[in-house]
């Protein structure tokens, strides 16, 4: 008889947990005491976008859908009509279902392309790269590089110094390409595109024209711009004037590298053979 009655109580406990369970359900399907209005949360149309679009892409039509948007929590500047935005161009990458915002467009007359992408002030300009100048192609979109440039200032070719000329310069594209894979896969090109200031702009034309230019890749997260004095071959073999340090007599620490003079290079003779030049020494006895 005891194991009946556990038996009954159990099954009564059930059923009244079971109805009060749909009973609770079915008021908050209903909204809530017969006759009240269901809450609902005031919505506005805000257009995202329909697929993951890249840096310099033009708007279309089918880059754009309407999603329903919490009226108090809509993005500022956030557009809710599409031909507001069709024709602009992009100059930040947008994800999926992500809302177009001003700080990510160009505006309506600058087009679509890498010229929206260009801030104000600076300016895109190419150079010419093979395997070893682009890095392996590894001067990718996106990415950071310093530029040393190889040059002859005079006639003489013991002059010619190699000097890192522009520091932290980004790069805009490389080849035509102006954003970068999703691996980050290197790209052989035969161009590539700097974003620099016009005074930059004087600096890398007259290098790559007038001598040789080589990338050197840097760490994204490396903001140094260090200074470099150069260097000629003749202090790259060791043959040249050393950097001495000179100790502070009443401090006792080191001050700045001192440089001791070069020294004097021995008399030449340019000689002219036909179109051929040539400088030799002049044996002093």
């Amino acid at each position: 008889m005891a194991r009946i009655r556990v038996f009954i109580v159990l099954a009564l406990a059930v059923a009244a947990g079971g109805t009060f369970a749909y009973g609770t359900y079915q008021y908050m399907q209903n909204g809530g005491p017969k006759g009240a209005p269901a809450t609902s949360i005031p919505t506005s149309a805000v257009i995202v976008a329909a697929q993951d679009l890249q840096i310099g892409a033009s708007l279309r039509q089918e880059d754009l859908r309407a999603i329903q948007w919490p009226s108090n929590a809509v993005p500022a500047g956030a557009f809710g009509k599409p031909e507001d935005l069709i024709g602009r161009g992009l100059i930040m990458p947008v994800m999926t279902n992500e809302p177009f915002l001003p700080s990510k467009l160009a505006s309506k007359e600058a087009g679509a392309g890498l010229p929206p992408v260009i801030p104000e002030g600076f300016r895109a300009l190419s150079v010419r790269v093979n395997e070893v100048i682009g890095v392996a192609g590894y001067v990718l979109p996106g990415t950071r590089v310093d530029v040393v440039a190889t040059v002859v200032p005079t006639q003489n070719q013991i002059d010619v110094t190699s000097k890192v000329i522009l520091t932290n310069v980004q790069v805009l594209a490389a080849g035509t390409k102006i954003e970068q894979d999703e691996k980050n896969k290197p790209i052989q090109v035969t161009v590539v595109t700097l974003l620099v200031n016009p005074d930059e702009a004087e600096k890398l034309t007259l290098a790559s024209t007038e001598g040789k230019i080589q990338l050197a890749l840097r760490n994204p997260l490396d903001k140094t711009a260090p200074v470099t004095t150069g260097i000629k071959p003749a202090l790259l073999m060791g043959t040249g004037a050393p950097v001495r340090r000179v100790a502070s007599a009443s401090t006792g620490r080191k001050s700045q590298p001192q440089v001791a003079p070069a020294p004097v290079s021995a008399p030449t003779v340019e000689i002219i053979r036909g179109d051929k030049r040539s400088h030799e020494v002049v044996e002093q006895e």
